[in-house]
């Protein structure tokens, strides 16, 4: 692996959203993602940053990103320090800032998964390293990335595509995919009563995006309609870590008419592909999933099992490519 003609642009950067980056160059980490991983696939190793090592911190647990950005590191030499949300005092017994600075003299970069977009960007802002952004309430640019790179491995390219989102799209999930489309010339649909459309601030921001990249964005109240034409569709769960539980109650009335079905794939393309960020709660087989169908009769929420066991259903190649994406925006930026 031949890492310098990637080094140019992305030395010394950080990773906190999309946004910061151009078309050109997420084609180019989509690029290096798929050399990565071709390279694993055929046993063919790149221990590139060697001797190097990376804090893990996360306010919120996940058993994708953790494991994502571990074997990721693993592959390309490098070593890990987990900090999960009671092994450090961020922004508690001591400021982000300070926390930061301390991070950049020990750690070659840093992930941080947690709450506030703020966060990350002063742990990018005075640690001196590059920073990755895992997830935060507003962006969640490592998993758009990995989703990129399942359509683009599936259909061959991206510009044109339409990728229609169900569900609440306020946070993370429907911005970022949002500003990911807008990007690369992509048709994004948010399709969802309205008062969970992306902010409308955003969506200014990636239209004028679109008048340069050929991409649009459309939002709707119609099922019908948001599927049409789609060649991925798209949902989140509903409700996210750290919210109370009574807000199932509210969700399951507002979005039930946005769940995933067979009827809505049925509406897109043909040949049209399920992604879905997981977990899911597409079966009993949870514990939330069992106390909801205990309490509200459903048997699955945001998908039903049969769209998500699908042969249309990507969802694993998606949960694999996190970690290739992951590990070419490291061993880019480092």
């Amino acid at each position: 692996m031949d890492i310098s003609k990637y080094n140019k642009p992305f030395k010394g950067r950080s990773f906190l959203k999309l946004l910061d980056y151009t078309p050109t160059e997420i084609e180019a980490l989509l690029d290096l993602s798929a050399e990565l991983k071709a390279e694993k696939k055929a046993g063919i190793p790149h221990r590139i940053h060697t001797g190097k090592t990376i804090a893990l911190l996360f306010e919120k647990t996940s058993t994708r990103t953790r494991c994502a950005f571990e074997v990721a590191a693993y592959d390309l030499g490098m070593n890990t320090v987990y900090l999960d949300p009671s092994g450090s005092q961020l922004g508690k017994k001591e400021s982000i800032d300070d926390t930061a600075k301390v991070l950049g003299r020990m750690f070659d970069g840093i992930e941080y998964r947690g709450f506030g977009q703020e966060n990350v960007v002063a742990l990018a802002e005075f640690s001196g390293v590059p920073v990755w952004n895992g997830l935060t309430n507003e962006f969640h640019p490592t998993q758009v990335l990995a989703d990129l790179l399942t359509i683009r491995e599936h259909f061959g390219s991206l510009e044109g595509r339409k990728l229609a989102f169900f569900g609440d799209a306020r946070f993370n999930m429907g911005r970022s995919l949002m500003v990911g489309c807008a990007k690369m010339g992509m048709n994004f649909t948010a399709c969802t009563n309205a008062k969970y459309f992306p902010p409308e601030d955003l969506a200014e921001t990636c239209r004028k995006i679109c008048a340069q990249s050929g991409g649009s964005i459309t939002f709707t109240e119609d099922p019908a309609e948001g599927a049409q034409g789609a060649d991925a569709v798209y949902t989140d769960v509903w409700v996210s870590m750290g919210e109370p539980a009574e807000a199932w109650k509210e969700r399951i009335e507002d979005l039930l008419p946005y769940k995933v079905t067979p009827s809505v794939m049925a509406a897109a393309k043909t040949d049209a592909i399920f992604l879905h960020c997981l977990p899911s709660f597409h079966d009993l087989k949870t514990t939330i999933g069992r106390e909801i169908h205990e309490k509200y009769g459903l048997d699955s929420m945001e998908v039903s099992d049969e769209v998500f066991l699908s042969p249309a259903s990507l969802v694993f190649d998606e949960a694999e490519n996190r970690m290739h994406t992951i590990k070419a925006v490291m061993a880019a930026t480092l």
